[in-house]
């Protein structure tokens, strides 16, 4: 059935569109009250420029049809979601806020998480405002209060118990009243309300005082240090605790700009600020950000949306009350949400008058350069290893010239200093991987290296009967992209467009930037803990005491001899000084 044709018989009724590119690619994803006015608009009259670009890439449409305008915005936000069309306005990206999650068993414990599972058996405490404020958290709440560490229990007491920081629940009895009493005072403070909390750390820092534990006593006095740390933050409204989201929009010249203010117990504890260029209504896309957002997000009691906006369906998919206030407190804090966002949509337009229309150039120029109609989504790959061992391989994703963070992947590879058969194996894995789940290859592949990389990623691809363009990054002598390279071995110069240049560059530095950071975390997990099993001595335990002690992998290696003898006595402490040193000069 031709285009014309399929336009014609489409129905009178709600339901999803799904338009495609000529190799069959889904592009855009929309929903409609009546699918047929909706969809019709898109070929008829004058548009902006994106959605002029957007049609005239449909080669063909899917239209799914439903009962409701509610069961058209679910279904729509679930194929956006799962197809990440490049014309939908993604809005969010891969940030998620960190959370205190307390189990709901026995002996319940305490950690901090980044990905909501809604877990029937947990509850979930937060958002903190980045990951060191939440784990500072956790470390000072398992710290006062003996809550189970363990994942599972084990059949004898651990070190923690010895510690005095578990009850030890595996091996001794525990009286039924000790952990509600207990949570109740940890739900308190992760409340906001650490009265109660202070009170018993003051008089317990002056019972030790009176007592001469000054020991214990500055142990008591660091944890009431740590609370005002910790709420060390901007208070909005010091007249109410609310736990509020506010989100208001603001739209002019096409372009849309969405503002968000995270309030929790009366602070601010985050913003958010995100413009794009407009294909649907400025509602329909706002709403779209809403059910975005609480894909990752734990629901506040209150959430407020901009008066006179039409909230039923977004009530009901959320299940939660939205207010819209026209007066007090709330409508200041709606005003205060729609500044941000005029003023940021200001800076946006600024930045799309200087930057979009080089963008745009930069690609447009790379296809010329390439001969290459379509160079929407270019990946990147690289090779990092030290000395031969613990080689890893990065792949970074660009769509339009944009990062596509959620794409990236990181791979462990299996041939040392080999840098061909390394390339050859990540381009394997790479690519199969696409092929068994039946994803989209990109238009172009750029990898880091010369000729032989470039044969060694045309093998792989040859056995895999799959045809994705291929070139490579040439350097100068300051590890810069100065020209392309075809799988002829044949430069590609790119002193002729300066915007080109400069993309090829910022990708260039992106991909390199993931590796390196990729592989230092690898090389320093793989340095510190053969350091620490090559000791004799040097126990589960002693680590685990070791990792309390210094927070982290990074600051036992930080570490001086005087600081590890206090967890470890001199003797052992210098020779894991020692053994330190040498396997950093070894890198």
């Amino acid at each position: 059935m031709s285009l014309q044709d399929k336009l014609a018989s489409l129905p009178m009724e709600p339901g999803c569109y799904i338009m495609k590119d000529i190799h069959g690619q889904i592009i855009y994803v929309g929903k409609a009250k009546k699918l047929k006015n909706r969809v019709n608009n898109y070929f008829t009259g004058a548009h902006d420029y994106k959605t002029t670009k957007l049609v005239s890439l449909i080669h063909d449409f899917d239209i799914i049809v439903t009962d409701t305008e509610k069961e058209s915005l679910i279904l729509e936000i679930n194929l956006i979601k799962k197809h990440r069309p490049r014309f939908n306005i993604m809005f969010m990206d891969d940030k998620s806020y960190p959370y205190i999650k307390i189990t709901q068993e026995k002996y319940p414990r305490l950690s901090v998480v980044r990905e909501l599972k809604k877990d029937k058996k947990a509850n979930y405490y937060g958002p903190f405002p980045d990951a060191s404020a939440a784990h500072n958290m956790a470390t000072l709440l398992n710290s006062i209060y003996p809550l189970r560490k363990c994942r599972s229990l084990p059949k004898k007491v651990c070190l923690y118990y010895h510690l005095g920081q578990c009850l030890g629940p595996c091996e001794f009895p525990v009286e039924e009243n000790i952990y509600p009493d207990m949570l109740k005072e940890i739900i308190q403070v992760l409340k906001g309300d650490d009265k109660d909390l202070r009170k018993r750390l003051t008089a317990e820092m002056q019972k030790a005082t009176d007592v001469m534990n000054y020991e214990k006593a500055i142990e008591y006095r660091d944890d009431l240090r740590s609370l005002d740390h910790i709420n060390d933050k901007q208070n909005v409204n010091q007249e109410t605790r609310a736990d509020r989201d506010a989100f208001n929009y603001y739209e002019k010249d096409g372009v849309l700009t969405i503002a968000a203010l995270i309030v929790r117990g009366g602070q601010l504890m985050d913003r958010h600020l995100v413009s794009d260029i407009l294909v649907e209504d400025a509602q329909e896309s706002f709403e779209q950000f809403i059910l975005q957002y609480y894909d990752k997000q734990v629901k506040p009691k209150e959430l407020l949306l901009p008066y006179g906006m039409d909230v039923q369906n977004l009530e009901e998919i959320l299940a939660t009350k939205i207010h819209q206030p026209q007066r007090g407190e709330r409508r200041q804090l709606m005003d205060l949400v729609l500044k941000n966002a005029m003023n940021y949509h200001r800076q946006y337009g600024m930045m799309i008058e200087r930057n979009q229309s080089k963008q745009d150039k930069a690609l447009e120029d790379l296809g010329s350069l390439l001969k290459l109609e379509d160079v929407s989504t270019i990946e990147l790959v690289d090779n990092s290893h030290t000395q031969g061992q613990l080689a890893t391989a990065a792949v970074v994703v660009f769509k339009q010239g944009k990062a596509f963070k959620q794409d990236y992947r990181i791979y462990h590879l299996h041939n040392n200093a080999d840098d061909v058969r390394n390339m050859e194996e990540v381009i394997y894995r790479r690519y199969l991987r696409m092929l068994k789940e039946n994803k989209p290859f990109p238009s172009v592949l750029l990898v880091d290296g010369g000729f032989l990389q470039i044969q060694g990623t045309l093998r792989s691809l040859d056995v895999l009967d799959v045809s994705i363009p291929v070139f490579g990054l040439v350097k100068d002598e300051k590890h810069k992209t100065s020209a392309l390279m075809d799988r002829n071995g044949d430069r590609i110069e790119l002193k002729d467009s300066i915007e080109t240049f400069y993309l090829l560059t910022r990708m260039q530095d992106e991909v390199h930037r993931f590796v390196l950071s990729q592989h230092q975390k690898r090389r320093s997990k793989a340095q510190t803990y053969s350091v620490l099993d090559d000791i004799e001595g040097v126990g589960p335990k002693r680590k685990q005491a070791l990792l309390k002690r210094f927070k982290s992998v990074k600051g036992i290696l930080e570490a001086s001899e005087e600081q590890l003898s206090e967890v470890l006595g001199p003797a052992l402490a210098k020779t894991i000084q020692q053994r330190i040193q040498a396997k950093q000069e070894m890198v």
